[in-house]
């Protein structure tokens, strides 16, 4: 007997309901991975930043600094205009130096590949931050660092998709978080630390 369409619908929708059910309920290979610890409520506070908010909550972080930043980026591009946002944050980083802020920044290394711009920029970066005294080095030049990082004070981390560049800080939409957690912030330090050649 042939079945209705009306008939076959249903069935299908049923079908597809229980197949939902079985997966969420039943086992399933998915929930065999193993993940990482997650750390309690207590011990940290995380808060998105979306897309402009990223750059004056990033700012604050870095002028209320009291003893270290360890920054890691893909890109860190500044263009010697004072006004411009990634100019502004690396006069802040350099005030954070002069008053005795301990600063470490690893940027990737992009030369003889696709991303001979992005080492450019980081480079022409790395010189106006190392001509005031701050630690910048680079990645290994055989892996890609697209990380977007910073540790301040072993406490606080800003993480996310933002890059320093002008773009993404100002018209982009771009998505990052903040966490406060000191020990989440130590298991950021030793992967940054682990980067540094």
């Amino acid at each position: 007997m042939n079945k209705r369409p009306a008939d076959i619908r249903v069935f299908s929708i049923i079908s597809a309901l229980l197949l939902c059910v079985f997966l969420w309920a039943g086992p399933c290979p998915l929930r065999a991975v193993t993940t990482p610890d997650i750390h309690s409520p207590e011990d940290s506070r995380v808060s998105l930043l979306e897309d402009r908010e990223y750059f004056p909550a990033f700012m604050k972080a870095i002028h209320n600094a009291k003893a270290e930043i360890v920054m890691s980026f893909f890109l860190f591009k500044t263009n010697g205009y004072r006004k411009s946002y990634t100019d502004r944050l690396l006069a802040e980083l350099v005030r954070a130096a002069e008053r005795g802020v301990k600063i470490r920044i690893i940027l990737e290394e992009g030369a003889g590949t696709r991303d001979s711009q992005v080492d450019k920029n980081n480079r022409e970066t790395a010189a106006r931050l190392e001509g005031k005294g701050i630690d910048v080095r680079f990645d290994s030049p055989h892996t890609t660092t697209h990380t977007k990082v910073a540790v301040i004070d072993r406490k606080y981390i800003f993480l996310g998709s933002h890059n320093l560049t002008n773009s993404a800080l100002k018209y982009n939409h771009e998505l990052s978080v903040f966490i406060d957690s000191p020990s989440m912030a130590m298991e950021t330090l030793k992967y940054i630390n682990s980067l540094y050649k």
